[in-house]
């Protein structure tokens, strides 16, 4: 086998002077470790030395699995592990309970592989699982209740548990591209009946000139419905982007404001 193809298979080697130089202030003064983008195949154990950092950045790799030892950072508020090739996290995940935003989309995780003590992390509020191979949300997940954002999109969903949907705090879900039924998972339950037309007298009891004043008047409402709709129909998830090449180089754009 050609030296060159077997050391690109083993991945960049990161040492501890490396993972050093790669630690940044970040705008409110804390410690962030920015080893994304490196061609990175196995974790680095050395940064587990540097485990006192407040953000890690390992996102756009070929990491295929976190260990336990991911425990070690404890401090950890922002951890990026999109666009790598993870199949499973480990349970210790967990345990970060100052973890507020985790991005753990375009990867190949499942269902099954979903660690349940997720469900743990009281303080999170951004989570992306998007593009992935997920077939269904754990209904324990309704348990984070601090929960604003989370991108579910270009999945292999039918269903949203309504203990997700229903989370206090979310005002944000981006499900775009799942296989759900028409009509019943893109579209909130509205309960308020909505009526198109209300007519409080038949057409044919109006004057020539009543009913062209009403048609007129439904013509401009009809207008103003339509302006106000368009917007609503772009909507914006700046914090669940789809993460792909075309993904800004700025990581910043992906942090919590």
């Amino acid at each position: 086998m050609p030296k060159g193809k077997a050391k690109g298979q083993k991945g960049k080697k990161i040492t501890l002077k490396i993972a050093k130089n790669s630690i940044r202030i970040t705008l409110d003064g804390g410690l962030r470790l920015d080893l994304s983008k490196m061609g990175i195949t196995t974790f680095p154990m050395c940064i587990l030395k540097l485990a006192d950092v407040d953000e890690l950045d390992l996102s756009r790799n070929m990491l295929k699995k976190i260990p336990s030892s991911i425990q070690k950072f404890q401090n950890l508020r922002w951890l990026d592990l999109h666009s790598n090739q993870l199949e499973e996290l480990p349970e210790a995940i967990g345990t970060l309970q100052k973890l507020f935003y985790l991005n753990i989309s375009n990867n190949e995780l499942t269902t099954k592989n979903l660690p349940e003590d997720l469900s743990l992390l009281k303080n999170l509020r951004i989570l992306n699982l998007g593009l992935n191979c997920l077939d269904s949300i754990p209904t324990a997940l309704g348990a984070l209740k601090e929960l604003k954002e989370i991108g579910l999109f270009d999945n292999a969903l039918t269903t949203i548990p309504k203990s997700v949907k229903n989370l206090p705090n979310l005002n944000k879900l981006n499900a775009e591209r799942n296989p759900f039924p028409e009509s019943k998972e893109e579209v909130q339950d509205d309960p308020i009946k909505r009526v198109e037309t209300l007519y409080l007298v038949q057409e044919k009891d109006l004057c020539s000139s009543c009913l062209e004043m009403c048609q007129s008047a439904k013509d401009e409402m009809n207008t103003l419905k339509n302006k106000t709709q368009i917007p609503s129909r772009k909507q914006s998830f700046p914090l669940l982007l789809t993460p792909n090449s075309s993904a800004k180089d700025n990581q910043e754009e992906w942090r919590l404001k």
